[in-house]
């Protein structure tokens, strides 16, 4: 079933926005509690992780992913992620005291981002849509994914040179609205700033601060297939290594949001419960006369080893009618189910273990299949909960719930942020 949100263009009002729009106290007046939070995929629900897995006790915010845009402003789309399952999402949420979130964007949500917030008249009809939206499924917060502003993401988005302060425009005219007093507001971002008219990283993120609760910095997808070498998929930390090997890093992350004038705890840090796979010939994956696995070898672009039970397959065609091939992408459950790892989170026999303490990251390798993967184990996690905490983040955001394995990482990652 098609599930598309519409609001009628006719029934579209004025909403002023005045000079000053967001003052010191309305800043203020923000939440600044900690949050635990992960997103759900609404796909997943019926693919082996329903509402009933969740484990509501020991988050504070959920977000339901994704609702798209589309190229009519009036209409949000829920068609892909399962749209019969929001609003049973919203009553479970609530029911545990959870704060529930819509996710709207995404790598394929994100194609007509730009063009409606393209114009002053188009946000007017833009922050309509999303609060109308939000009140419809009696949800507690919005959070935007645009993946990206100036950048074409998958492919095909629409695009404007001055999209990020189109954006900011937007973002600044939804909080002002008094319906959506009371929504929290997010936006997830990279870990470089968004950018500006000239197509470098923005230097100013002031709007964003003065019109969010907080950013989410996606600290994944660093390294993967597009890489020249394998490497770290989720890096806490890159400036320990050679400048060749520094892509960017939840460390270099925060360090760009906060000297552009984002305050720490108004970040939240986006961790994975996924890795990425390579093909490693044994020749190259161990450094020389060892069964030491090398950092950083190269690997065979080529073959692209199928991920677990929830990748993508043998691809087929995306939205921007692209061909893609296996994804490669393991969820923590999946190392396990896939003989990589033990129900306790360590290397099964036979597997090989490199855990790398610049970047805070495993690496695992099946010499017999060639398989190499980079991803997060329980360590991981809780080195980056033990930055959140003395970093004074505001916490962090899994991708995804469904990810995890009997709550092992999310413990992890919670014990460290939360011990005194």
């Amino acid at each position: 079933m098609l599930f598309t949100f519409f609001v009628p263009l006719l029934a579209l009002t004025s909403i002023h926005v005045s000079a000053n729009p967001l003052d010191a106290r309305s800043i203020a007046a923000r939440s600044t509690a900690p949050v635990k939070a992960a997103w759900y995929a609404g796909w997943h629900a019926t693919k082996g992780f329903p509402l009933s897995s969740v484990s509501w006790d020991k988050y504070n915010t959920l977000y339901y992913s994704f609702a798209e845009t589309t190229p009519d402003i009036t209409k949000l789309s829920l068609t892909d992620s399962d749209g019969e399952m929001l609003p049973k999402f919203v009553s479970e949420a609530h029911a545990h005291g959870v704060e529930a979130h819509i996710s709207l964007g995404g790598w394929t949500g994100s194609l007509w981002f730009s063009s409606n917030v393209a114009t002053a008249e188009n946000r007017t009809a833009f922050v309509k849509t999303v609060i109308d939206f939000a009140l419809q499924y009696n949800l507690d917060g919005i959070q935007f994914d645009w993946e990206f502003p100036n950048d074409q993401g998958i492919g095909c988005n629409t695009i404007n040179v001055n999209d990020t302060e189109n954006f900011v425009a937007f973002l600044q005219e939804l909080r002002q609205n008094p319906r959506a007093a009371k929504l929290t507001l997010s936006v997830d971002v990279g870990l470089t700033l968004f950018l500006d008219a000239t197509g470098h990283p923005s230097k100013d993120a002031t709007g964003f601060a003065k019109a969010l609760d907080y950013v989410v910095v996606m600290d994944y997808e660093v390294w993967g297939s597009w890489s020249s070498t394998v490497g770290p998929n989720s890096p806490l930390n890159d400036t320990c290594a050679v400048p060749a090997n520094q892509q960017g890093s939840a460390v270099s992350a925060v360090k760009a949001w906060t000297d552009a004038g984002m305050p720490t705890n108004q970040i939240v840090l986006g961790v994975a419960a996924f890795g990425h796979s390579f093909s490693v010939p044994p020749s190259d994956a161990f450094e020389s006369h060892t069964k030491t696995l090398a950092a950083y070898p190269a690997f065979n672009a080529s073959n692209q080893p199928l991920g677990d039970a929830w990748d993508n397959g043998t691809g087929g065609t995306d939205i921007c009618g692209n061909h893609g091939g296996a994804g490669g992408t393991f969820n923590f459950w999946g190392l396990i189910a896939g003989g990589f790892l033990t129900e306790k989170g360590t290397p099964a026999n036979g597997i090989y273990e490199r855990y790398d303490t610049c970047s805070q990251t495993s690496y695992v390798y099946n010499e017999t299949s060639q398989v190499m993967i980079s991803f997060d184990n329980v360590q991981s996690f809780a080195a980056k909960g033990e930055y959140i905490k003395n970093t004074k983040l505001r916490g962090f955001t899994m991708w995804e719930a469904g990810g995890d394995y009997h709550d092992m990482l999310l413990d992890s990652i919670t014990d460290a942020f939360e011990r005194p």
